[in-house]
């Protein structure tokens, strides 16, 4: 699912229904007796038998469509798709430059993409338009991505291990296409500058993230690259690129939606093909033991790999074609009921770039026609909502922080951070699920040892934080730290601003004014119980001894 989405499913704004127009037929009156009306119903019935209705007989194609399909449709469709979009365009609004140079180096030996938020080699903006200059240049094509640990609680085994082998997919996938791929040690500021050098190459093309740690990997990169080599940033994860889609902080989906709307037909296209690379470096990359590297890190090994979620682009297209044919159909009128099989399941692959949120939402509008209004459903979420979380964490500095918050739920929130608590809990009794309230308790469990939790559930689980601990501050640090260290889509755009949303009210109204929430927006167990079966889900994730 895209249950990194937390809050737009589930308090929709309200769809103006269009009824369908009454047809008006002309009939001949005949005579009124019953030998009449008898041959009237019989010549129906029999037209009926000869002749399904339209919708019948569109049910009836579907059912043999979805009949005649077989496991990995998908992958053979997008294979067939690639070939013949090859020659596709490469929009320069994708692209901005961060170095005052844009030509690459005269006498270089090769175009080096620093592969950074997405890890994929088809349907990646960034590659696609780095083996374009490359080939322009007859020059070999280079991929590299900085491996940089850094010492804290967030940098888990979870997360790594998905991230590594889903990369050890990209350098396979790399090694056929006849593209260097390495693996380099350190911060690029670091490592980068060097391998450049070293390897002679001219140019380097990065993709983007809005985040603060990516944003001062590239700023560092950029003081430290030789200034004859051109830096540029294509970005590679959103639709329509971030700062395409509004030069500034947008106040909520309304007042985005619209600027997105607008320019999809120029940006919602389909990709060119990454092809084997017809120039060949003398030099190629190092292997790779990918096992051994894994071992070596640094990381928090009580929170270990998820058995639900594999890594790689492969298990992401899989995960993609099973929504398409099994769970679309139900996602606009049972997203909101975390017992139904309803969701994508797809952040993780969107998180770590293993998918591209493009290709999703290309093959949903083509192949889940049949869906209905779930498709526009799920458009809004995937695009509208999640590219307002790229723009709310580019253009605020303080997307982690209530200081990050609008004025009227700062001081809401001060006004209240006072107010008597009914529960008091520290982060330890959180992290272990130790409350009182057994769907938080379940909540929590499923995401400590599944590493997801379904989107209105987050909603609930990070207000009752706000309502459990002394202060909005604490409430937030908390919300962060168990959703990036647990969540296996957490440390991104949308768990940010799913928390702010939350606890601080980021893109949100003001509500009717309560104790300890103040305006913020109020949800309780009595809610939960109305939306869905909460017993049920207490049941699956709650365990006895908690």
């Amino acid at each position: 699912m895209l249950h990194c989405i937390w809050r737009s499913s589930s308090f929709p704004s309200a769809r103006r229904t269009l009824s369908s127009p009454t047809s008006v037929f002309s009939c001949l009156r005949k005579p009124f007796n019953s030998q009449t009306i008898m041959s009237d119903k019989k010549r129906k019935a029999r037209s009926a038998a000869k002749e399904p209705s339209a919708k019948q007989q569109k049910l009836a194609a579907t059912k043999e469509e979805k009949k005649g399909r077989a496991g990995g449709w998908l992958q053979e469709l997008l294979e067939q798709q690639r070939t013949e979009k090859k020659e596709m365009k490469f929009n320069d609004k994708r692209l901005r430059f961060l170095s005052d140079t844009e030509k690459i180096k005269q006498g270089s030996e090769g175009v080096l993409y620093w592969m950074l938020r997405d890890h994929r080699v088809q349907d990646n903006w960034a590659l696609v338009h780095a083996q374009r200059l490359a080939v322009e240049e007859n020059l070999p094509l280079h991929v590299c991505v900085c491996l940089h640990v850094p010492e804290s609680e967030l940098s888990t085994l979870r997360h790594y291990s998905f991230m590594l082998k889903g990369l050890e997919e990209v350098a396979k996938e790399c090694k056929a296409l006849d593209i260097q791929f390495h693996l380099l040690h350190g911060s690029a500021g670091d490592v980068l500058p060097g391998f450049v050098s070293d390897r002679s190459l001219g140019t380097v093309v990065t993709d983007f993230s809005p985040l603060r740690e990516p944003l001062q990997w590239v700023e560092d990169l950029k003081k430290r690259l030789p200034k004859d080599i051109p830096l540029m940033q294509v970005d590679a994860h959103n639709i329509v690129p971030c700062w395409v889609a509004s030069p500034k902080l947008e106040y909520a989906a309304r007042t985005i939606r619209g600027k997105i709307t607008k320019l999809l037909p120029e940006f919602l296209t389909d990709f060119p093909l990454v092809e084997k690379h017809p120039y060949t470096a003398t030099r190629t990359a190092k292997p790779v033991d990918w096992d051994k590297t894994l071992t070596s890190l640094q990381l928090d090994r009580a929170v270990g790999e998820t058995e639900w979620a594999k890594p790689g682009t492969k298990a992401g297209m899989a995960m993609l074609e099973s929504f398409i044919d099994v769970r679309l159909k139900l996602f606009d009128t049972q997203r909101n009921d975390p017992n139904a099989p309803a969701l994508s399941q797809l952040s993780p692959w969107i998180r770590f770039g293993h998918l591209s949120a493009q290709r999703v939402a290309l093959q949903v509008q083509h192949s889940g026609k049949s869906a209905g209004q779930s498709v526009s459903s799920f458009i809004e979420e995937l695009v509208v909502r999640r590219e307002l979380t790229d723009n709310f964490c580019f253009y605020n500095k303080k997307y982690d922080s209530v200081e990050g918050a609008y004025e009227w739920a700062q001081k809401t929130l001060k006004d209240h951070a006072k107010d008597k608590r009914p529960y008091l809990y520290t982060r330890e009794q959180l992290e272990k699920a130790k409350t009182h309230d057994k769907l938080w308790n379940a909540a929590q469990y499923q995401v400590v040892t599944e590493g997801k939790m379904h989107g209105f559930l987050r909603m609930y689980w990070a207000k009752k934080i706000l309502e459990w601990t002394s202060s909005p501050e604490e409430a937030l640090s908390i919300a962060l730290y168990l959703n990036d260290r647990y969540e296996l889509d957490g440390q991104d755009p949308n768990g940010f601003v799913g928390c702010m949303w939350s606890i601080c009210g980021i893109h949100d109204q003001g509500w009717a004014e309560r104790p300890i929430f103040g305006k913020i927006r109020y949800m309780n167990y009595k809610g939960c119980l109305r939306k869905f079966n909460v017993a049920q889900f207490e049941k699956k994730y709650c365990p006895k001894n908690l």
